[in-house]
């Protein structure tokens, strides 16, 4: 990414450019992304062409002012982290689902981000609702965010390092929890985006993917809640956890909430697709 690029990607999360590469300036940066840069999957309902490339993740993030799931969001992240002087490694995690079952590999992408001040942060903004600041990546005790309670913790029994397949040991990945729950099992190892293609893929086309049975699309307000739209039920999160629901009856409701509410212009109303 040059110049130009990363100053475009600021202008559009209306972030400053940052003076140094610091942990106070990682912060300020998730959570801009997190409020102007929607967690949105209607690509896969469109069908439009997801391809995880730098430039074209640029183009449509930035130039279309478009959003994404993980693997767009926090690959584009990433490049604009690394542009401005941060130290970013990609990695792959599992995301837990129904009776605490883990996902297909390289289900997630998350980042690890060292910051100049000594900081080593876990930063994620493509998981939809978490936290709204990076994590420490070392702590292992509760972290406090508007988001939630959260805490990264040594997977495994007692942290002890069970084998695992291909040898690989449990103990060196980690869970991220929230409230309690475990949201995903990331793993330490360093990970390039092209990895992601594959579960990019699979996220795209499989009926047993959750993005391609329904549509969402949610971002953080600048209050620390959150509005989402599933469909024509568009849902408004207060910070305190409260939340609005309302069914909205007209296409031109719809295309109007895409676009005053969360910045996406659209010709048609998208429609789940059949998988295939």
């Amino acid at each position: 990414m040059n110049s130009a690029q990363a100053d475009a990607y600021l202008r559009r999360i209306r972030a400053p450019h940052p003076a140094w590469p610091t942990s106070d300036a990682l912060r300020e940066l998730q959570l801009r992304h997190l409020e102007t840069v929607p967690f949105e999957n209607l690509s896969i309902h469109l069908g439009e062409e997801i391809v995880l490339e730098e430039n074209r993740l640029l183009d449509k993030l930035v130039g279309a002012r478009r959003g994404g799931f993980c693997y767009e969001l926090n690959g584009a992240f990433g490049a604009l982290l690394g542009a401005l002087g941060f130290d970013v490694t990609l990695l792959a995690a599992r995301v837990y689902g129904e009776q605490g079952r883990l996902g297909i590999p390289y289900d997630h992408l998350a980042l690890r981000v060292r910051t100049v001040d000594g900081g080593d942060w876990l930063t994620d903004v493509g998981f939809g609702a978490h936290s709204h600041y990076p994590l420490a990546f070392g702590e292992r005790g509760e972290q406090r965010d508007p988001g939630g309670m959260f805490r990264v913790v040594e997977s495994g029994p007692d942290g002890a390092g069970v084998r695992g397949v291909g040898g690989a040991r449990e103990g060196d990945d980690l869970d991220v929890m929230r409230d309690g729950m475990a949201q995903y099992r990331l793993e330490v190892r360093p990970r390039v985006l092209g990895d992601f293609v594959t579960g990019a893929w699979w996220h795209s086309t499989s009926p047993a993917s959750h993005f391609a049975q329904s549509l969402v699309c949610s971002r953080v307000t600048e209050d620390g809640g959150r509005i989402t739209l599933s469909g024509r039920k568009f849902t408004v999160t207060a910070a305190t956890g409260t939340k609005e629901v309302s069914e909205l009856g007209t296409e031109e409701e719809v295309l109007a909430t895409y676009r005053e509410r969360f910045g996406i212009t659209l010709e048609q109303v998208p429609e789940v697709r059949e998988a295939r």
